[in-house]
């Protein structure tokens, strides 16, 4: 079983066109996962709708405590990628047991057709089930950790940090 935690981010915004302000919807990951036919057992808890922007401490302790408190050893948390590094490092402070936990963004809305939404999604249901219990951020198709990673604004992708 994996648990998916949603936060909200740029994965879950609507736009209504280019004038206007965002808001942030439904996770998407239920359609995604559905669209994708996965056969893996999963339950899905939308426990923020925030952009990773406007996240504080109370926030990242929200996922935390949620995090701690699932008896799931697979987690998946969707996260604004601004923020992303910043609430990894706040639950790597935490005794995370044998739990396996990675987290995921998008750069482009989900509901975007040119959306790295769905990709991000797969690799990430693929990641959390093959690595070792951990913490773990998956954007690009690539496994980072939270300690040494951090997103390159002009290159739309998470690097390691040199």
């Amino acid at each position: 079983m994996v648990t998916f935690f949603c936060t909200g981010g740029t994965f879950d915004k609507i736009y209504f066109d280019a004038n206007s302000e965002f808001s942030i919807g439904e996770p998407q990951i239920i359609p995604l996962l559905k669209e994708a036919n996965i056969s893996i057992k999963y339950d899905v808890k939308s426990i923020l709708k925030k952009d990773s922007l406007d996240m504080n401490e109370n926030d990242r302790q929200l996922v935390s405590d949620n995090v701690i408190a699932c008896s799931s050893e697979k987690i998946v948390i969707t996260h604004g990628t601004d923020g992303m590094v910043a609430t990894a490092q706040h639950l790597a402070k935490q005794d995370l047991g044998s739990k396996t936990i990675v987290f995921v963004g998008a750069m482009q809305p989900a509901r975007m057709r040119y959306s790295d939404a769905a990709f991000n999604l797969g690799f990430a249901v693929s990641a959390v089930q093959l690595l070792p219990p951990g913490l773990f951020i998956s954007m690009n198709g690539c496994i980072f950790s939270p300690q040494n990673v951090a997103k390159n604004l002009t290159a739309g992708q998470f690097e390691v940090l040199k």
